[in-house]
């Protein structure tokens, strides 16, 4: 039996040493493909330039953006100078109706941000895009977007539109 956490030991370093290559790539249990020469990325300040502004969801967004990919990948966060940068703005914050009731009133309402997003890669500027990301969260036609139902959609809203930027980024899906 003492056997058995050995082998497991083994097919962990096996599965970790193959998650490399030899074109100089690094591989991640979260699907990034980076090169080894880059080393730090930037977010910059994502501006809310929509027609509808919602404050403080643009210092939600940049956040949110950020954390995501110091938690998926081992580079470091800089303000300048990085080999990674992203900026951009959300150009888009609207609420529209999505089904009525008899009485001609929304019973539920959707809530779609667009983030526009300018990415740069240093190292490698075929990478390189500018390219829109967008997203939405329904809910009901009796609430308003704000306190808790905001919170949550702007929680599942901002974790697919940044997944969405780092897998065309860093995992070229």
């Amino acid at each position: 039996m003492r056997t058995l956490p050995i082998i497991f030991t083994l097919i962990l370093l096996t599965l970790y040493v193959g998650c490399s290559s030899s074109n100089g790539s690094k591989y991640s249990f979260t699907g990034s493909n980076i090169g080894k020469d880059v080393k730090s990325f930037q977010v910059n300040y994502f501006q809310n330039n929509a027609q509808i502004i919602e404050p403080g969801i643009d210092r939600k967004f940049t956040q949110r953006l950020q954390d995501l990919i110091k938690d998926q990948t081992d580079l470091s966060l800089t303000n300048s100078n990085a080999d990674l940068v992203y900026e951009g703005e959300i150009t888009q914050y609207r609420v529209s109706p999505m089904t009525a009731t008899a009485n001609q009133r929304a019973a539920q309402n959707r809530l779609t941000i667009t983030v526009n997003v300018r990415f740069t890669n240093k190292k490698k500027e075929n990478d390189d895009f500018e390219k829109s990301f967008s997203f939405y969260h329904d809910y009901s036609g009796d609430a308003l977007p704000t306190g808790a139902t905001l919170d949550t959609a702007l929680e599942e809203i901002f974790e697919r539109i940044t997944q969405d930027i780092f897998n065309a980024s860093l995992a070229k899906w």
